[in-house]
């Protein structure tokens, strides 16, 4: 553009163009470079306020209707989800508690019947030991009875000939102390 500024009107005309046509670009090419931006030029700022509040209120109503609501809804499905989910959770853990407590409980009785089972069963080994040995003392009393009736008899057998020894042993001594034979007198006061 700068290069066609430099150009005059005559050569524009030569080209084929008419002369107010280069003209108006002229005036066009010079305003343009007066200098600046549109944004700066004060001439332009209530059009440009304008149309900034145009779009500032379009964006705003466009966020306010929708977008606000969808976000809210978002937040609030999002919220109501938590504490859906917190509830549901607080209601597990009480049932978990509730079932841990009834395990507990159950744990309990069956510790309860186990121990039971075992004392019953303590019992049970304990009476029949002490029927067993009951009847092994029944024994070894009968055994004893009949050992000691055994001896008793030996004894006695023994002391009968122990007796008939000694008178034998007695006699036999008076006979060579004396050179008698013993009456039976005598005999029978030394049996005595």
């Amino acid at each position: 553009m700068a290069m066609q500024e430099h150009q005059d009107p005559a050569a524009d005309a030569a080209h084929g163009a008419p002369a107010g046509a280069a003209e108006a670009h002229g005036a066009a090419a010079g305003h343009e470079s007066s200098g600046g931006l549109p944004q700066f030029d004060f001439a332009q700022w209530p059009g440009q306020i304008a149309w900034f509040l145009v779009i500032f209120f379009v964006i705003l109503a466009f966020v306010r209707f929708f977008v606000t609501p969808k976000l809210g809804g978002t937040i609030e499905a999002r919220d109501g989800r938590i504490e859906g989910d917190i509830a549901e959770a607080r209601r597990m853990k009480e049932a978990a508690d509730a079932e841990a407590a009834d395990a507990a409980a159950e744990i309990a009785a069956a510790r309860g019947r186990a121990q039971k089972v075992a004392a019953d069963a303590r019992a049970k080994a304990q009476g029949e030991i002490a029927a067993a040995l009951a009847e092994e003392e029944a024994k070894l009393a009968g055994v004893a009875a009949e050992a000691e009736a055994r001896i008793g008899k030996a004894r006695d057998a023994a002391m009968t000939n122990v007796q008939a020894i000694g008178a034998e042993a007695a006699e036999a001594i008076v006979e060579k102390l004396t050179g008698r034979k013993a009456t039976a007198a005598e005999l029978a006061a030394v049996r005595s």
